[in-house]
């Protein structure tokens, strides 16, 4: 399946939907988004929906340990719905530390921060 991503900004919430295989090919798609993101210095939340992301190679978990660098630790970035073999992935790489997993979006827990 091929990657698509989209990115939506309201106040200080970014939003980035992952949908597909993020790979080596589409880290580039991934990494665009996030800069796009981090550019809009009112941000305070990034949340990653995962629901429909197939898959995530060392490429995708680059962009997002960049994601948190380049954000800076004012952000908190939220992984919402991610299948288990890409919250295995974060487990084993330890990057499940540095974010908050979520099984669903719930706008009421994002708002308030956990």
């Amino acid at each position: 399946m091929t990657f698509n991503t989209t990115l939506e900004t309201t106040l200080n919430i970014a939003k980035i939907t992952l949908v597909g295989e993020l790979d080596r090919q589409s880290a580039p798609l991934f990494q665009e988004q996030v800069e796009k993101a981090a550019s809009t210095q009112e941000v305070e939340k990034l949340v990653l929906l995962m629901k429909d992301l197939e898959y995530m190679s060392s490429a995708g978990l680059r962009v997002l340990i960049i994601a948190k660098q380049k954000m800076g630790a004012a952000v908190s970035i939220y992984i919402v719905g991610a299948p288990e073999t890409i919250l295995e992935t974060l487990e084993k790489t330890g990057f499940d530390q540095s974010v908050f997993i979520l099984d669903e979006y719930d706008p009421s827990v994002i708002e308030k921060g956990l």
